[in-house]
C-alpha cells in the first residue's frame, strides 16, 4: 500500500444518510445532528439522526435478506469472496478513507493509515477465509441413531459501536457475522459516523447484496436504544462503557437476545526489576498512550518494582515531554486532539482530582493549545491504589505509576479493579511471565509487549470488562447458533 502523504487531501464526504436495503435514506424524522472536528471544534457536516422508525425499517429489510434474500441462498464460498472484494476496495481506498478517519476522530494520520487501516483490512480478509470453513461434528449417541451438529446464524445481529476505533469496530463486528451468513443493523457512535458510512457504501460495491449491512447512525437513547429493544433483532453486540452494558442487559431481557460485550479496563501493566527498561518504558508509553490514551485497554496503571522506579520514571517522563502534540493531519503528529469537549472535559477534572489527591504530576497536567480538544501527554508518579486516578477509567492520555515490592501484594493490587480486560508483565523471568498470566484476572495478557493485535488471536474481558470475545474462532462463534440433529437409522 501506498506511503500517506505529507499533506493529505481533504477527505470527501460522500454519505451522511441512513444506509437502509442498499439505499441512502434521510431520518424519518427528517432531524439531523453535526459531526465535528475534534482538531479545529468546526462543523465538518450534518448527519442523518435515525430514530426508532428508522431501526424498524433496517431491521424489517436484515430480516428479508436474512430469511428470503440471495444472502441466505448464498454459497459460503461465495459469500466469502463478497468479503474479500470489499477488503480489497478498502485497499484501494485506503489514503481516503484514512483522512476521513483522522477529520472526523482525530487520531494521527499515520495512526490511521498504518495502524487501524491494516487491521481492518485484515480483519475482513480473515473472516471471508472462514466463510466456508464453519461446520459441525458428528456425534456418537447410544441406539442406532446418526447424530450431527450444524452452526448456523444467529440471525440479525445489532451492533453498537464507539468512537475510538471506528473503521477497525466496525470491521470487528462485521467480519464474523458476514462470514457467518448473518445480517445486520448497525449503529456508529454519533461522534464518529463517517467512515462506516463511507464503507457501507463499499460493501455494496463488494456486491454484498442490499439488506444484509444496514446502518443507522443516531444517539444511544434513541437509534441504540432502539436497536436493543427491537424484536427482530436476534443478537446485541456492543463495545463500548460498562453502565450502557448494563443497560443493554436489562432492555434485552425481555426477548433474550444473544449478547456480547467488550467494555472498559483499568489495566495493570507491571515492571519488574529484572526487565529490559528501555523496552519496558517504551511498550508503556504506547501501551499508555495510543489513540490519546482513548484505548479500552491501555495500561494506566502502571507498577513499578522499587528497585527500577527512579530510572523507569525517568525514561518516560522524557518521552511524554516528547511527544508530538499537534494536527493530526502532520505526518510527524503523534497525538491529536481527544474526540470530543466531553471527552476532554473529564480528561482535564481527573488531572485535577490527581493533583487534589496529592499525585505527584511529572509531565503534562494542562491543555496543549487553544484550539480543539488537545490534552497534554500527562505522567502521575507517586500514585497510590486509592485515588481516582488510579481506580476510574480515564480513557484519555494521563498515566499512573505506582511502586511495589511484594510479589504476592502485586497480584492482588493488580487485580484489585472490576474490570478485568488486559495486562501486562515486563520481565526476562519466564516462570514470573507465565505466573502473572496465570493468575491475574484479564482477559488478553502481554509479555514484553502491549497493544499486540491479529484478527487470529480472541479479545475480552473478566468481570466488568465484558463478555464473550471478539475476533478468532471464539468471536465467530458468537455469530453462530448450534443445532443437534438425530436421524433414526432403524
Amino acid at each position: 500500500m501506498a506511503t500517506v502523504a505529507e499533506t493529505p487531501h481533504p477527505p470527501k464526504i460522500l454519505h451522511t444518510e441512513c444506509f437502509i436495503d442498499g439505499q441512502w435514506r434521510p431520518a424519518v424524522s427528517g432531524k439531523t445532528f453535526e459531526t465535528v472536528n475534534p482538531a479545529t471544534e468546526e462543523v465538518i457536516c450534518e448527519v442523518a439522526e435515525g430514530d426508532a422508525a428508522d431501526v424498524d425499517a433496517a431491521v424489517k429489510a436484515a430480516r428479508r435478506a436474512l430469511e428470503s434474500g440471495p444472502w441466505n441462498r448464498m454459497d459460503a464460498r461465495d459469500r466469502g469472496r463478497c468479503m474479500y472484494r470489499l477488503a480489497d476496495l478498502i485497499e484501494a481506498e485506503v489514503d481516503e478513507l484514512a483522512a476521513l478517519e483522522t477529520l472526523d476522530n482525530g487520531k494521527p494520520i499515520r495512526e490511521s493509515r498504518h495502524a487501524d487501516l491494516p487491521l481492518v483490512i485484515d480483519c475482513i480478509r480473515y473472516y471471508a477465509g472462514y466463510a466456508d470453513k464453519i461446520h459441525g461434528s458428528t456425534i456418537p449417541i447410544r441406539g442406532n441413531y446418526f447424530t450431527y451438529t450444524r452452526r448456523e446464524p444467529v440471525g440479525v445481529a445489532g451492533q453498537i459501536i464507539p468512537w475510538n476505533f471506528p473503521m477497525l469496530m466496525t470491521a470487528w463486528k462485521w467480519g464474523p457475522a458476514l462470514a457467518a451468513g448473518c445480517t445486520i443493523v448497525m449503529k456508529p457512535a454519533e461522534q464518529t459516523p463517517l467512515t462506516c458510512l463511507r464503507m457501507a457504501q463499499l460493501a455494496k460495491e463488494a456486491g454484498i447484496p442490499d439488506g444484509v449491512i444496514n446502518i443507522v447512525p443516531g444517539y444511544g437513547p434513541t437509534a441504540g436504544a432502539s436497536v436493543v429493544k427491537h424484536p427482530g433483532v436476534d443478537k446485541i453486540a456492543f463495545t463500548g462503557e460498562h453502565r450502557t452494558a448494563q443497560i443493554i442487559m436489562r432492555e434485552a431481557a425481555d426477548t433474550l437476545k444473544r449478547l456480547t460485550f467488550e467494555l472498559g479496563g483499568k489495566s495493570p501493566n507491571v515492571v519488574l526489576a529484572d526487565a529490559d527498561l528501555d523496552r519496558a518504558a517504551k511498550g508503556s508509553y504506547v501501551g499508555l498512550f495510543l489513540n490519546q490514551g482513548q484505548c479500552c485497554c491501555a495500561g494506566s496503571r502502571v507498577f513499578v518494582h522499587k528497585s527500577v522506579h527512579a530510572e523507569f520514571v525517568s525514561k518516560v517522563k522524557e518521552l511524554a515531554k516528547n511527544r508530538k502534540v499537534g494536527n493530526p493531519f502532520s505526518i510527524d503528529t503523534e497525538q491529536g486532539p481527544q474526540v470530543d469537549k466531553a471527552q476532554f472535559d473529564k480528561i482535564m477534572s481527573y488531572i485535577d482530582k490527581g493533583n487534589a489527591e496529592g499525585a505527584n504530576c511529572i509531565a503534562g497536567g494542562g491543555r496543549a493549545g487553544d484550539r480543539g480538544y488537545f490534552v497534554q501527554p500527562t505522567v502521575f508518579d507517586g500514585v497510590s491504589d486509592s485515588m481516582a486516578i488510579a481506580q476510574d477509567e480515564i480513557f484519555g492520555p494521563v498515566m499512573s505509576i505506582l511502586t511495589f515490592e511484594d510479589w504476592e501484594d502485586l497480584i492482588r493490587r493488580a487485580n484489585n479493579t472490576f474490570y478485568g480486560l488486559a495486562a501486562a508483565i515486563w520481565t526476562r523471568n519466564v516462570s514470573n511471565a507465565h505466573e502473572f498470566a496465570k493468575r491475574v484476572r484479564a482477559g488478553t495478557v502481554w509479555v514484553n509487549c502491549y497493544d499486540v493485535f491479529d484478527a487470529a488471536a480472541p479479545f475480552g474481558g473478566f468481570k466488568m470488562s465484558g463478555q464473550g470475545r471478539e475476533l478468532g474462532e471464539e468471536g465467530l462463534k458468537a455469530y453462530t447458533e448450534c443445532k443437534t440433529v438425530t436421524v433414526s437409522l432403524d
